[in-house]
């Protein structure tokens, strides 16, 4: 499936069992307008696709006996290479719970990248070793949980490389005041509080700071906010 096919935008392509799944989540909101804008777009290739006999059968029985089944190493095998003949140079990307954790800094160092990624996901008990040592160059895991596919963590992950990308939120000063961005002294961390109209609700009022008008104590207000919520909530990344 093609969201748009320019040469200039970003490239992404991913590698399911499951194609039904896409774009799912990425065919609405700050993600269908870029890819409106043509700033990405979006291949799906089917695995089973290039599986062999009238079954095509993408998976078999584990060596060394266990529960479960896993993904043939050359069914996967055929599928990388043909999503690296229209990207060469992006990376290939294996989501799995046993993947290094995905943070902001990938993201935005993905981002950068023009050759965009390419994207795999696994299901069963996960993939034959053969084909991640030797097709995939980096595992990556949205967190210490299981899910039943990678098609979720894949979603999860374009959306926080596409936002990324220059024009995709319209102010790009944005970017520099989101969660886990570093600030002017290099310090991570998470989000100052933010309020709207009505003044008051329930008995609640804005900040007077915010009404104020005064552009440095808002600066102020809002950066010890910032460390309060980082120290309160994710103490471990002040650490």
């Amino acid at each position: 499936m093609h969201l748009s096919q320019l040469d200039m935008s970003y490239p992404i392509t991913i590698l399911t069992l499951f194609p039904e799944m896409f774009p799912g989540t990425l065919a609405h909101s700050i993600m269908k307008k870029a890819a409106e804008k043509e700033l990405w777009n979006l291949t799906v290739i089917n695995i089973r696709d290039f599986a062999e006999g009238n079954y095509k059968r993408v998976d078999d029985t584990p060596y060394g006996g266990g529960a479960g089944m896993v993904m043939k190493a050359d069914v996967v095998a055929k599928a990388i290479r043909a999503a690296k003949k229209n990207q060469p140079n992006a990376p290939v990307i294996f989501m799995t719970p046993s993947g290094t954790p995905f943070k902001q800094a990938k993201a935005v160092e993905l981002s950068k990248n023009k050759a965009g990624v390419i994207l795999l996901c696994g299901h069963y008990e996960g993939i034959d070793e053969r084909v991640l040592e030797t097709e995939v160059d980096m595992e990556i895991s949205i967190g210490d949980y299981v899910l039943s596919g990678g098609e979720i963590a894949a979603q999860v992950v374009v959306d926080a490389i596409i936002r990324n990308i220059q024009g995709v939120l319209g102010n790009d000063n944005t970017l520099s005041e989101e969660s886990f961005d570093e600030d002017e002294n290099g310090q991570k961390l998470l989000e100052y509080p933010h309020y709207t109209r009505p003044e008051t609700w329930e008995g609640l009022e804005v900040p007077e700071v915010l009404r104020s008008g005064h552009h440095d104590n808002i600066k102020k207000w809002r950066k010890q906010k910032s460390l309060e919520k980082t120290k309160k909530v994710r103490p471990d990344i002040l650490e």
